[in-house]
């Protein structure tokens, strides 16, 4: 490659160069400047509402073992109530049937006297 005859001519051709590059590199300093300052936000913004969240998830928690408590024993009196009703319900009644059928037989043979 040729030696250039001028170097300011060359210095003179790259300085549009130099200079955009300058400046694209203050602007890309200011950007990483401003979101860092806004990584801070977000991330104090982020803390406060993981914090609300827990302080939620803490109560609702609460407040599922209260219903799971109340539930369990919801479930135990049902089932109390249907042993108590199957108790009940196929319970034979002791009945002398001797005395049912003297009481037939003497109101049969009342009838016919």
């Amino acid at each position: 490659m040729a030696e250039p005859e001028n170097p300011g001519v060359l210095d003179q051709t790259l300085k549009p160069f130099y200079q955009r590059a300058s400046e694209a590199e203050d602007r890309l300093t200011r950007l990483e400047a401003a979101l860092a300052s806004k990584q801070d936000s977000g991330n104090k913004d982020h803390s406060k509402l993981n914090s609300e969240l827990q302080e939620k998830i803490k109560k609702l928690a609460a407040e599922n073992a209260k219903l799971q408590y109340r539930i369990h024993h919801l479930v135990q009196a049902v089932r109390d109530a249907d042993l108590n009703l199957e108790k009940n319900y196929f319970v034979i009644p002791q009945v002398d049937v001797g005395a049912i059928w003297d009481h037939w037989i003497c109101g049969y043979v009342a009838m016919q006297d």
